[in-house]
């Protein structure tokens, strides 16, 4: 059985997914998150050839590989053309994530602008269902995340940011193919907080759980121990509940993380 500490992943955002993958493999870790939306990783780059060697690589290294798409495509667009933009945008990340064969593709449900969050709801739950209706024929996982609060008087708001958003989107699509990628820190953001999450939703549902700290007041990924989560609290509920898949660091630098990873594992 892999111990805590081997479950514990990273997010390389859009570093080189090679790189990232030969980085994971020097220091054993066996989770890595990555985006494709810029630089070298860009999905309009890849060819059939670098499909296959990262695949090999990915297996060699014996890294688990998930496919993050982007937060700022905006899952709740109803404009007319940007809409079927978006879609296409989710199908190519999830053809990606298939042919590298990534476990898990990070979604969200996108953001409303003060005004029409009805509409967008729609709009994103629909586009949501879609999605999953293609994980499901092409056999990928999507995971939805939990998003962050923004301030109040803020223009933009995401969606499925607390538990009564959230439940939108579990209670409509219960599709073994679309689970929970749970982000801790901005859980905390929000009066229910983690436990309230968890009491919420429990844990057989998520694909996987996201660390950085925050002080609870505003969006910041912090270093474990800079803010106020009650990372031992954390773990303690999670696995007492029976969670067993992985976890992914989202702060820092690399440097950063390789400290926390220690720091983590003994607070579990």
């Amino acid at each position: 059985m892999a111990t805590l500490r081997d479950r514990i992943g990273y997010d390389a955002g859009s570093t080189p997914v090679e790189e990232a993958l030969d980085w994971a493999a020097r220091h054993r870790f066996f989770y890595l998150d990555f985006n494709a939306d810029t630089g070298a990783n860009r999905l309009d780059t890849w060819d059939a050839e670098r499909v296959r060697a990262v695949r090999s690589r990915a297996e060699r290294h014996g890294v688990h590989l998930g496919l993050h798409t982007s937060s700022a495509v905006n899952t709740a667009e109803f404009s007319p053309l940007v809409g079927e933009a978006v879609d296409a945008y989710l199908r190519a990340n999830v053809d990606l994530a298939v042919s590298l064969g990534c476990e898990w593709t990070i979604v969200h449900a996108g953001y409303h602008f003060s005004s029409a969050q009805s509409a967008r709801t729609t709009a994103s739950l629909e586009r949501l269902e879609r999605i999953t209706a293609y994980a499901e024929r092409t056999g990928a996982y999507l995971v939805l995340e939990n998003l962050n609060r923004e301030p109040d008087r803020a223009e933009i708001h995401y969606l499925a940011h607390n538990v009564e958003e959230c439940r939108i989107y579990f209670d409509a699509i219960q599709s073994p193919h679309l689970g929970w990628a749970f982000t801790v820190n901005h859980a905390h953001l929000v009066p229910e907080g983690i436990d309230g999450f968890l009491d919420a939703f429990g844990v057989d549902r998520i694909g996987e759980v996201r660390l950085a700290d925050n002080t609870g007041d505003y969006e910041i990924h912090l270093r474990p121990g800079e803010g106020t989560i009650d990372f031992a609290r954390m773990f303690a509920r999670l696995e007492s509940q029976g969670y067993r898949r992985h976890y992914t660091m989202a702060f820092g630098s690399l440097d950063d993380k390789l400290a926390a990873r220690e720091r983590l594992a003994a607070a579990g």
